[in-house]
């Protein structure tokens, strides 16, 4: 017989479940209206809208299961990307307000592609998490959930680039979402919206969705 190997509580895994479960015990708020609060972290975006390219993730998201989040990011402090380590008092109140930041630049993409979106139909949970485990969360709960603006379209948390650098091509989620000012200014694809469409609706068709605590265990 196989020896069971002692549980550690502190081992990485553990410690990215712990955050994932967090943030999932919390209600999802509609994406339009998240009250102004301060601190980094990660979270979560929920679709439940008439598209019918995300049928099957409206589908997994009804009667209050939210069982498939659209997209998963995570929000740190300016300098974070450089490996600017951050150690803190555990006890000391957060500064910033970069996880609402963060999901109010959402809120704004998605209320810009009028054509195809409604804010209305989205939901977001969000937790506020100490600094240095922030990536180790967001890492396993992309993993775990594959949110198809994380994988099948990328684009969807893309900044302006500037005036002067809008060489690179549209993000594929502007194509099937138009609306971005500054989405436009750069260099078209030659895919088209339906073609993108029929990709995502292939891709969430090929998923098995399952209540999300059994992912993390």
């Amino acid at each position: 017989m196989k020896e069971a190997k002692p549980f550690n509580p502190l081992a990485k895994r553990n410690l990215a479940a712990s955050i994932a479960e967090a943030l999932l015990e919390s209600d999802p708020v509609p994406l339009s209206s998240v009250p102004s609060f301060k601190g980094t972290g990660v979270y979560a975006i929920y679709y439940t809208g008439p598209n019918p390219a995300y049928a099957p993730l409206a589908e997994a998201n009804i009667n209050g299961q939210w069982w498939a989040p659209i997209y998963v990011g995570k929000a740190i402090r300016k300098g974070g990307r450089k490996g600017v380590a951050v150690l803190e008092d555990e006890d000391e109140a957060p500064k910033g307000r970069e996880l609402f930041s963060r999901l109010k630049e959402h809120a704004d993409s998605v209320v810009a592609a009028t054509t195809t979106l409604s804010i209305e139909d989205f939901r977001c949970r969000y937790l506020v998490v100490d600094e240095i485990w922030i990536p180790l969360g967001e890492n396993l709960i992309i993993s775990r959930f594959m949110p198809v603006w994380n994988t099948t379209i990328d684009g969807f948390g893309n900044h302006d680039p500037g005036k002067g650098r809008y060489q690179g091509l549209q993000p594929r989620w502007d194509v099937l979402h138009p609306g971005r000012p500054w989405a436009s200014k750069c260099v078209a694809r030659k895919e088209t919206p339906d073609m993108i469409a029929r990709e995502v609706l292939a891709y969430l068709q090929g998923r098995a969705f399952q209540e999300p605590t059994k992912l993390f265990r």
